[in-house]
């Protein structure tokens, strides 16, 4: 057969006689075997382009030696006027010490290139941001990854970018990486696996809140997992409105509450500690009690597909909404959530209804942040980010399949970007100030222009399409492997 390079509709690749679990597990197949094919025929998935014209020899004067002795020495003078004379002020480093890859754990430094790239390359596409990936060895003499390394790092190089991105950085290293960088920088720092998942969690749980007709002051939410993303997402639902009592968080230990004193014993875990004291207070241990009754199971833990039991979801309250977001393979099926009774459900992947995934986020708030020449993105600016998300999603409809907007949606980045770079200016941690519709028209001008120059490129042949028989190579690999 001849398969449609747009890969739509992949269920409809699978033999009709699969099971809903053996067309969920050969997805997953599929999606890994092509990626690896299509990763080594293209050798990545970046590239450096110059962004300027090169018209004739002499422009090579003005570019480099000696023309571009001015722009050194008008950086020299004002550090700031590096945002306009040099592509700083578009441009990101994704750093990762690559010690938490998705859910692969630690892969290597170089083993979080794949993501990282990934990184960029949506951010490109769907931010009109540049970005580039820095994978760095945080281990010290010891042979232990120390926090104090990446933070150095990020020091050291923040001013050849305009916004920091971190990614896949371990816990409790995490916590003060992030911690330590958004007060010791001059230029965002962004943690996405923490702040971006819990800007997109929260944008998907208002409007699923919507849907089910409950306020998000009165729901009972429970979070299976304690790293940087649901201790992130606790924090912004309290901020947002949540009710810190009616939260039960579990980590690979057990639930978090006052007793803890394996976690208030070890100051690295500060962040996990705070919701020790904030959450839980009748100190409910099992998964059992916590979730009977419970609204809302927000889930990023270890992957699935049997980490959350059908039996915990048929505990919940009616029109329960159950998001189980690991990576690549969630807690629980969407198909095995539902016929336990879940109303709504949603995962981290874009091939199941209802992608909670920070890729709808990162691309439109750092391009916001960078518009304006932000000092940091703040809590109030990633939580305007999700109501922006939501608010979209709902004025173009909104259903239980269907709670919030999606990476094809390309309108949604630039509208985010516009409040995310209005909120900033409130907070007054702008470093211009722009209208919302320079914001926005600016945005919408460079995402175009980046979808823009891929097409040409793809048309004119700059990027080749991969043949046919890598993708009907690693489908079959796939079917056979579920058979």
């Amino acid at each position: 057969m001849n398969m449609d390079i747009s890969l739509k509709d992949l269920d409809s690749l699978f033999p009709a006689d699969f099971t809903e679990e053996q067309k969920a597990k050969a997805k997953t197949l599929f999606l890994k075997n092509l990626s690896l094919q299509a990763h080594r025929f293209y050798g990545g998935k970046m590239q450096t382009v110059p962004r300027c014209g090169i018209f004739g020899f002499n422009w090579f004067n003005v570019w480099y030696t000696p023309g571009v002795s001015k722009i050194s020495t008008t950086i020299r003078d004002d550090n700031d006027t590096s945002f306009n004379l040099s592509s700083r002020g578009n441009l990101v480093a994704v750093v990762s010490d690559s010690t938490r890859v998705l859910g692969d754990g630690d892969c290597t430094p170089p083993g979080g290139l794949g993501v990282m790239e990934g990184k960029a390359m949506l951010m490109k596409y769907l931010g009109g941001v540049d970005a580039v990936p820095l994978c760095i060895d945080s281990r010290d003499a010891g042979g232990k990854n120390n926090p104090d390394k990446i933070i150095e790092f990020v020091k050291m190089v923040q001013h050849s970018f305009g916004a920091i991105n971190l990614e896949d950085i371990s816990q409790p290293n995490c916590f003060k990486v992030l911690d330590e960088l958004r007060d010791a920088c001059e230029i965002p720092v962004w943690h996405d696996d923490a702040q971006g998942t819990a800007c997109v969690t929260l944008a998907g749980l208002i409007n699923a809140l919507k849907l089910v007709n409950k306020k998000l002051s009165d729901v009972r939410i429970v979070l299976l997992g304690a790293g940087a993303s649901n201790t992130t997402i606790a924090r912004l639902l309290m901020t947002d409105g949540a009710n810190p009592a009616n939260i039960i968080m579990f980590d690979s230990h057990g639930a978090l509450h006052r007793d803890r004193k394996d976690i208030e014993a070890d100051p690295r875990n500060y962040r996990k500690w705070e919701l020790c004291q904030q959450t839980n207070p009748e100190k409910i241990a099992d998964m059992e009690r916590a979730i009977k009754g419970a609204d809302v199971l927000i889930a990023l833990s270890t992957p699935g597909p049997d980490t959350v039991m059908k039996e915990w979801v048929r505990l919940m309250a009616d029109k329960a909404i159950v998001f189980a977001c690991a990576n690549p393979v969630p807690e629980i099926w969407p198909y095995a959530a539902k016929e336990a009774g879940a109303y709504i459900v949603a995962t981290g992947r874009g091939d199941f209804p209802n992608q909670v995934n920070n890729s709808v986020c990162f691309p439109g708030i750092l391009k916001g942040a960078l518009l304006v020449r932000a000092r940091k993105i703040t809590d109030g600016m990633a939580i305007r980010c999700a109501h922006s998300i939501a608010d979209f999603a709902e004025k173009r409809g909104i259903s239980p399949d269907n709670i919030i907007a999606n990476m094809e949606e390309t309108e949604v980045f630039a509208v985010e970007a516009a409040d995310v770079a209005m909120q900033a200016i409130s907070e007054g941690v702008a470093r211009l100030e722009l209208s919302w519709d320079d914001v926005y028209k600016r945005a919408r001008a460079d995402i175009a222009s980046a979808r823009g120059l891929v097409a040409d490129m793809q048309k004119l042949g700059h990027i080749q399409e991969p043949p046919q028989e890598l993708l009907e190579q690693a489908l079959q690999a796939a079917i056979e492997a579920v058979r």
